[in-house]
């Protein structure tokens, strides 16, 4: 019998282009309503046949301090998965970690939804798409999004997706300051200011309009995310200083900001000038993706 190799999937950071707070459910969650999309700087995930059981190993530059232990989600996403198509989750998982942790960009979903992706691809399963975006929910709210893997609008607690059109090309600069940010100090400093829902940009009009309609959208996690952690302010000055800028805001509830650019060349040049600015920070351009279906996963092991 042929070995089955191992499968490669990419978990590229996910993006708040834009993040309204339209309300709060009884339960405590957030309702939200935000335009995401992917970069294309990811961490890498890939599973492999292990008859001696599930396990997870974890390199790369941002391994340190990362837990793989039982509660690590891409373990309880690869059980979740297992118990629901009745097999033995027999797999060696390893990631490749390159996103920063808990940085508003959606790592660990990222990791969680590429290792969904990757057991579906190795076990060579067939899903209801529907319990395939329950279990993922299940596991976080941003989950979903990242298993969809498309530029959409997010909303609810991150349930409802509406996918967009492609969006114009754009690159974009990814700066975190390596200081972390706490999700729910974050929300408690929004004190019940909550923002009516808004019609949504029009990605097919071209980067000018598109660029243009997004300066009207914000993230309302931005103000409370400064007063928490000051390096968000001085992320954001630095990405708003650098030639051919056309927005820098922060993803998620911080503390990873990013600056949008036209071309290739801006943005690495902004990221060149911010690293050696700056090279405490965690600084990366990649391209703006409207879907993260043919993004080659790296398979780099630093």
């Amino acid at each position: 019998m042929t070995p089955v190799p191992a499968v490669t999937e990419a978990a590229c950071a996910k993006i708040n282009l834009s993040l309204h707070v339209t309300g709060k459910r009884p339960d405590g969650y957030h309702l939200l309503e935000s335009l995401v999309v992917f970069c294309g700087v990811h961490d890498t995930v890939l599973a492999e046949p292990d008859s001696a059981g599930l396990s997870l190993h974890v390199v790369g530059p941002g391994a340190e301090g990362l837990s793989a232990e039982n509660d690590n989600i891409m373990l309880r996403a690869a059980r979740a998965l297992a118990t629901h198509v009745g097999r033995a989750p027999d797999v060696r998982l390893t990631l490749i970690k390159r996103l920063p942790v808990a940085s508003g960009i959606g790592g660990g979903s990222a990791d969680a939804a590429a290792t969904l992706r990757a057991l579906i691809r190795l076990w060579d399963l067939t899903l209801n798409p529907d319990a395939l975006m329950a279990l993922a929910l299940e596991l976080g709210a941003d989950v979903p999004v990242c298993l969809a893997g498309k530029a959409v609008m997010m909303r609810g607690i991150g349930e409802d997706l509406d996918p967009l059109p492609a969006l114009p090309p754009l690159w974009m600069v990814l700066v975190n300051p390596r200081r972390p940010v706490s999700t729910a100090a974050v929300f408690r400093g929004l004190a019940g200011r909550y923002r009516t829902p808004l019609a949504s940009p029009d990605p097919t009009a071209g980067p000018e309009r598109f660029l243009s309609d997004l300066e009207a959208w914000h993230n309302d996690l931005e103000a409370p995310a400064r007063e928490a952690e000051p390096s968000v302010s001085e992320v954001l000055d630095a990405l708003a200083l650098t030639p051919g800028v056309r927005l820098a805001r922060m993803s998620g509830s911080g503390a990873t900001c990013f600056g949008l650019y036209e071309t290739r060349e801006e943005a690495e040049a902004a990221a060149r000038a911010i690293q050696a600015a700056r090279p405490d920070w965690w600084v990366a351009p990649g391209p703006v993706l409207s879907d993260t279906a043919h993004q080659a996963p790296s398979s780099d092991r630093g």
